[in-house]
């Protein structure tokens, strides 16, 4: 079955990883996207070990395979009169122009949205950024722990004791790319009535602050500087990590009567007529008492058969997988989480749809893999596309970066 943006087409500037996850999302469920990379490739190829040997003497981390499947892979160089001359032939007939450039490049080369919008009027151009091409940090580069820093996310990780700790999965750039993916989607659907196209401004700086709920909200509300807690919700109790005869578990209550079954399962019902415990408040400010006591209630318990009871009974818990745990589970089987195509194994997508499902369904290219077909495909004749490559415009095998590059991302 195509997929739900079977149609779409996406052309896609960006590097490293925002923008990437972004068009994969697209990808994943039917758009076509043409990755266009820079002479020297996406950087995130390098971004290893692991590496994919591709036998050819040329081989691709993980952390681009991660994020590039479903895609053709095209490399040009647009620092060149001729290769945005490519670009611009197309650029006809695509709906979503999506690059992370520093602010001020693209308009540099001419090719910014106001240019770009005159002649391709039902585009829309989304641009990802550190920090938006305005305000004190304007133009300035982003990248994913920097911002975690900046937006607030570092300091309300960790732990009284560590101080702020980064957080160890990307969550500003991979958030960044699912925003950047629901803007393009409401674009779009506003497309749709309007005929026209605009001007998408995703910075990393302002989605990483959007992620900073609920710390942010009980700031605005009380004026009190949130702190890192550790693993304990800032406001529900218990919500935390014990340990187990067997493994660490994850326990969370949501509301009173949740915290009451839990007791009863527990066979400690007086828990819940304990005025310290009574209320979720009262729960919150007595914290560390009940995380004492439910702490030593579990110490010899199973972990994992702990779970499997608690969740039986409609409790949220569960056990501290490592990832190759996760990966071997057999719910993660039963949701069909991980793709594989030959020699290819991912995440899939976590979308799920009836009638278009999407997912994996190509392997990430290689550098310039598509160069010639993508071309051809847009009216380029043989001709055309050896004198292309023969000047090196388009680009087949990595160039060795520059130390200026002409064009740094942004993030």
């Amino acid at each position: 079955m195509p997929g739900a943006l079977s149609g779409l087409k996406v052309i896609d500037l960006t590097r490293v990883l925002g923008g990437p996850y972004c068009t994969m999302i697209l990808a994943d469920h039917g758009a076509e996207v043409i990755k266009i990379e820079p002479p020297q490739g996406d950087e995130t190829r390098d971004w290893g070990p692991p590496f994919r040997d591709h036998g050819d003497g040329t081989r691709d981390a993980s952390y681009f395979l991660g994020v590039n499947r479903n895609k053709v892979s095209l490399a040009l160089d647009l620092a060149r009169e001729e290769g945005r001359a490519v670009l611009l032939r197309l650029l006809e007939g695509a709906d979503v122009l999506m690059e992370n450039f520093k602010p001020g490049t693209m308009e540099r080369w001419g090719l910014g949205y106001e240019a770009l919008s005159a002649r391709f009027p039902r585009l829309i151009h989304c641009r990802i950024s550190g920090f938006g091409a305005d305000g004190p940090l304007g133009g300035y580069p982003g990248y994913d722990a920097i911002i975690q820093a900046m937006a607030g996310l570092m300091s309300i990780n960790g732990t009284p004791e560590t101080g702020p700790v980064r957080l160890a999965t990307p969550m500003v750039d991979l958030g960044t790319g699912l925003y950047s993916a629901i803007a393009i989607l409401m674009a779009l659907y506003e497309r749709d009535r309007s005929g026209q196209g605009q001007f998408l401004d995703m910075t990393l700086y302002d989605c990483g602050m959007a992620l900073l709920h609920p710390h942010a909200a009980n700031y605005l509300l009380s004026g009190r500087r949130p702190v890192a807690t550790g693993n304990p919700h800032p406001n529900l109790a218990p919500y935390d990590k014990f340990r187990t005869r067997t493994c660490e578990i994850f326990i969370g209550t949501g509301n009173d009567a949740t915290f009451r079954r839990m007791c009863d399962l527990l066979a400690r019902p007086e828990l819940a007529e304990d005025a310290r415990f009574a209320t979720n408040a009262d729960r919150v400010a007595n914290r560390e008492a009940l995380a004492a006591i439910v702490q030593e209630i579990i110490a010899d318990e199973d972990g994992h058969a702990l779970c499997e009871r608690l969740l039986a009974a409609g409790l949220p818990a569960g056990p501290v997988l490592y990832v190759d745990e996760v990966v071997a589970a057999p719910h993660t089987a039963a949701r069909n989480m991980v793709a594989e195509i030959g020699w290819y194994r991912a995440l899939n997508t976590p979308i799920k749809f009836s009638r278009s499902p999407g997912g994996a369904r190509t392997a990430p290219p290689r550098f310039g893999e598509h160069g010639e077909a993508v071309l051809a495909a847009h009216g380029f004749a043989e001709r055309e596309i050896a004198a292309l490559k023969a000047a090196g415009v388009v680009v087949t095998e990595r160039r060795v970066a520059s130390r200026k590059p002409a064009a740094k991302a942004a993030e």
